[in-house]
């Protein structure tokens, strides 16, 4: 451990090292390439550099590498316990592995020791957020607003929040001010968009065209003003100038993303291959058996958060929001010796437990049973069944053109790789209809389908169905959904706070002069859908 005095030290060196300020450079342009050699070699030379660990930990999390970030953190913060960034950007990597509870606690730390942070309060109001403390949180950018009036990020996270919370006036005025500062922040036009129920203006389009000419303008800014101007073009009836915008956006990102839609497959034939027949009736019930989760499942953009909002407004189902719980703990189970089939009774019972206390924290209420709505859930199927064998599981299902264009068209800020080729749109698909469909014959009735489109056309018969999968009563609040004021924190928050509409039907006829690709992968379930 070294003292404060030679932790200051420590950053002065730093300055004066041409190997860390050719480092720090780096960094700062993005070329990670070049900085990552020079800070490996500068911990070579050093290995209780703090700032060196620092600067590498900043490189790893921006390529996504969380717990490489998480250990030179955490060494630094070891051996310098008063580096207070370096605490900070600890908690940050926890909050984006959704481990923001441990993210508060750190955060606390920080504000004894520099209670006027308003980075640190920005991000603490985020990390509260995370696990549903949203009055708290809003109280928090309140006050860092109260002084900081003039940062146009903090404006578009105070809107993030109101959104989530269903403040949709509040939110939108949030992120005007935001604009009003920085005309060219990307992410707020696209937060407008991504609110689904503002139309852009002809002033709105001008201002997004003239920000895509702005000389110094990140790529970060340019992607998100695509997909912006896609759906300011789409509401002015102009689809070929809209795909236009999509295309560019889906172009500028996709080469930011780490997917493989060859690993998609493989892992879809890895669950095939192991969860057989067989396999499957040496473990029957072996789990935790308390039935409280309710799984919903499937493509995004597939009417998962309507679902939700339709359940959660059941008197004895409590909504809660994508749990990364279960991704996490299937994870660690795969790494285990020998992976899930090597697993026993009590280590398969221990981990459905284990997923039942990391999720407590998302239930506020006494609720008997809770939604899980992360989409990607659909790949854990069969490692649901074992550890939790009296869940419900919820495929969401939707037409596939309908449902991966919808998805080319939303930028995603994580975990969807997939959505930003249509190519690779048409795969997932492929292979998410492919593995339910496995499971449809060896665990026949597990899962529940609830196709979007007849639930909009017959919601009172879906929705008595939907009940009876679960195991409640039908209750008429569950078709008054759009009165439920709960928090909702997806893509479609504002659309679910409106009665059950049409609008989202057959979109992709308007565009399908250019969706090739997208047919060509997904081959015949164009036509079989919703077979």
């Amino acid at each position: 451990m070294i003292g404060a005095t030679t932790t200051q030290q420590a950053i002065d060196a730093a300055l004066r090292n041409p190997t860390m300020l050719s480092a720090a450079a780096a960094l700062a342009e993005n070329r990670l390439h070049d900085a990552e050699p020079l800070l490996k070699a500068r911990l070579r030379k050093n290995p209780f550099d703090v700032v060196a660990m620092r600067m590498l930990a900043e490189l790893a999390g921006r390529i996504g590498r969380y717990p490489d970030a998480e250990n030179l953190l955490r060494r630094a913060v070891e051996l310098a316990p008063d580096f207070l960034t370096a605490k900070s950007n600890l908690a940050m990597v926890l909050h984006k592995q959704a481990r923001s509870g441990e993210a508060i606690a750190i955060l606390d730390e920080i504000a004894l020791a520099d209670p006027d942070s308003m980075a640190n309060a920005n991000l603490r109001a985020a990390a509260l957020g995370r696990i549903g403390e949203y009055d708290e949180a809003l109280e928090i950018y309140a006050a860092v607003l109260e002084q900081r009036s003039d940062h146009p990020k903090i404006w578009m996270s105070y809107g993030h929040m109101l959104k989530t919370v269903g403040r949709q006036q509040d939110c939108i005025a949030a992120y005007r001010r935001a604009l009003a500062l920085q005309p060219g922040l990307g992410e707020v036009w696209w937060s407008l968009a991504n609110l689904k129920t503002v139309r852009f203006d002809e002033s709105d389009v001008e201002a997004m065209t003239a920000a895509l000419g702005g000389p110094a303008l990140s790529d970060e800014d340019r992607f998100h003003l695509h997909f912006a101007l896609g759906k300011a073009l789409d509401d002015a009836d102009d689809p070929a100038a809209a795909f236009v915008h999509y295309a560019e956006g889906n172009r500028l990102r996709r080469p930011l993303i780490d997917y493989d839609p060859e690993e998609t497959r493989a892992q879809v034939d890895r669950a095939i291959g192991l969860f057989t027949p067989e396999f499957l009736s040496t473990r029957d019930s072996i789990g935790a058996l308390a039935p409280d989760p309710i799984f919903i499942l499937g493509m995004p953009r597939a009417g998962s958060t309507l679902i939700e909002q339709i359940l959660a407004s059941h008197p004895a189902i409590e909504g809660t929001m994508e749990l990364p719980d279960i991704p996490i703990i299937a994870a660690r189970a795969k790494a285990h010796h020998g992976g899930i089939a090597a697993m026993d009774a009590a280590t398969l019972a221990a981990l459905g437990t284990e997923y039942l206390e990391r999720t407590r924290v998302h239930r506020k209420s006494d609720k008997p049973l809770f939604i899980d709505k992360l989409p990607n859930n659909w790949f854990h199927i069969g490692f649901i069944h074992l550890i939790l064998p009296n869940s419900k599981i919820i495929d969401a299902r939707r037409n596939p053109l309908d449902c991966c264009f919808s998805n080319f068209r939303q930028h995603f800020a994580r975990g969807q790789g997939f959505s930003y080729s249509l190519d690779e749109l048409g795969r997932y698909y492929a292979d998410y209809a492919r593995l339910i469909g496995h499971f449809d014959s060896v665990l026949p009735g597990r899962v529940h389908r609830v196709i979007h489109e007849r639930l909009l056309d017959d919601p009172e018969a879906e929705v008595r169905a939907l009940l009876g999968h679960i195991g409640v009563d039908f209750d008429p609040a569950c078709l008054r959904f759009y009165e439920n004021d709960r928090a909702v924190q997806t893509a479609s928050s504002e659309q679910v706070r409106r009665p059950i509409n049409r609008d989202g039907v057959d979109v992709w006829k308007r565009y399908e002069a250019s969706l090739d690709p997208l047919k060509a992968a997904l081959g015949p379930l164009v036509e079989d859908y919703p077979a």
